[in-house]
């Protein structure tokens, strides 16, 4: 899906860097962005989102390069086939869904709002209520499943979402969490027989990505809020929910930098 919204934000006319591992990914992206007459428009930095000294290198890049930003989108997730401990003590599902979207999210604030219109996009399972977060193990060295550890990476994220609107009350920067909803964007990351099971599965009951993207290029170009925004495709998700209590997302204290916390927390810049 960052792919979809990379494409669309360079068609018209918008500077895009995307961030991803896979190099040959990377090369494909810029090679068809000259082909359509946009590579001067496009970028592409390589890093492992898992680890946060390469969060943290990816901000301090796109802090060199941009004076401001409209848009961040998060979209970086993926299933690993059993439990895989980053170099900084987090589990990797944890680590690439939670830690590296928050790490982004703040660091790169302070461009956020000198944007035009900014918004950071974070596509989620919002409005899901399955799965729970093991605040006593957060790393799930006892009972690690892959399903429980995305389901947890994903409640995490909803709250994110609700942490970051409370440590910015007075921010231009609204924070959308979106639900695309069952959408063909790939398998690349699921092992055998679940990749065959949901190629299935996506032919006949899935979207395809530009349908998906519809709703979030809508919601960036006119944003019906401030502050929090929660969608399940076109349709606002209730924020009552348990799985968006502010209680669980205290605002941030001054003594602690939001780098520091853990779930207490352009299209002119990357897509």
């Amino acid at each position: 899906m960052g792919r979809g919204l990379a494409r669309h934000f360079l068609r018209r006319g918008d500077q895009v860097t995307i961030i991803g591992s896979d190099p040959a990914k990377g090369r494909r992206f810029l090679d068809e962005a000259a082909r359509a007459g946009a590579g001067d428009q496009a970028a592409f930095l390589q890093a492992d989102l898992t680890s946060v000294a390469e969060n943290v290198r990816v901000i301090k890049e796109i802090t060199a390069r941009h004076d401001a930003l409209d848009g961040l989108v998060l979209t970086a997730m993926r299933h690993f086939p059993g439990r895989v401990v980053t170099p900084d003590g987090f589990e990797a599902t944890f680590a690439l869904y939670y830690v590296s979207r928050m790490l982004l999210s703040y660091g790169l604030t302070g461009l956020l709002e000198k944007g035009a219109n900014p918004m950071i996009v974070s596509v989620c399972g919002v409005g899901v209520t399955k799965g729970r977060i093991d605040w006593d193990d957060l790393s799930l060295k006892h009972g690690f499943g892959r399903i429980k550890a995305v389901l947890q990476g994903g409640r995490a994220t909803d709250l994110l979402g609700v942490a970051y609107a409370a440590n910015h009350p007075d921010g231009r920067t609204r924070f959308l969490l979106h639900h695309p909803g069952f959408t063909d964007s790939g398998t690349d990351s699921l092992g055998q027989p679940a990749k065959v099971v949901l190629k299935v599965l996506a032919r006949f009951f899935a979207q395809p990505v530009e349908k998906s993207i519809e709703p979030i290029i809508e919601l960036m170009d006119d944003p019906p809020g401030r502050g929090l925004l929660a969608y399940d495709r076109r349709a606002p998700v209730d924020p009552s929910l348990p799985t968006l209590d502010p209680d669980d997302a205290p605002p941030v204290r001054a003594d602690r930098p939001p780098a520091a916390v853990t779930l207490s927390t352009p299209r002119s810049g990357p897509c």
